[in-house]
């Protein structure tokens, strides 16, 4: 995988985070100034890139949608079945990379999903039998 493609994955994933309360708004402006450093670029990304930590939260909401659609990616509606699958996969790669432990892994399903999903319904299940 290219930079700019890990890169792409890396904003992808944030963008889905975002939409499910996973990450916050500034965590997206990260990724987008990472992706743009990367070799990514659409005028919508260096406006994203651009924002303040302190403006995310209000700018995020009307930037990210354009951002994605200029560079091909999928913008997920917040708390969308959809965006909640795309967020429990960003989260497994993130385990797999080695960025959660399995216990956090299992509790942060079991907390932003529940057993709404099919996808998450046994993850979920595991949060209760895996030892602190």
């Amino acid at each position: 995988m290219t930079s700019t493609e890990a890169a792409a994955s890396v904003l992808q994933d944030h963008a889905a985070l975002w939409s499910t309360g996973d990450v916050r708004a500034g965590d997206v402006i990260s990724a987008a100034c990472d992706a743009l450093v990367a070799g990514l670029d659409s005028p919508g990304l260096r406006i994203l890139a651009a924002c303040t930590h302190a403006e995310a939260d209000y700018d995020v909401h009307e930037l990210l949608p354009e951002a994605l659609d200029e560079l091909g990616l999928t913008f997920y509606s917040v708390a969308s079945d959809a965006g909640k699958e795309a967020a429990v996969r960003a989260l497994a790669r993130r385990l797999l990379a080695g960025e959660l432990s399995p216990r956090e892994f299992t509790f942060r399903i079991h907390q932003r999903h529940g057993h709404e999903l099919a996808l998450t319904e046994q993850l979920a299940e595991l949060d209760v039998k895996l030892p602190l």
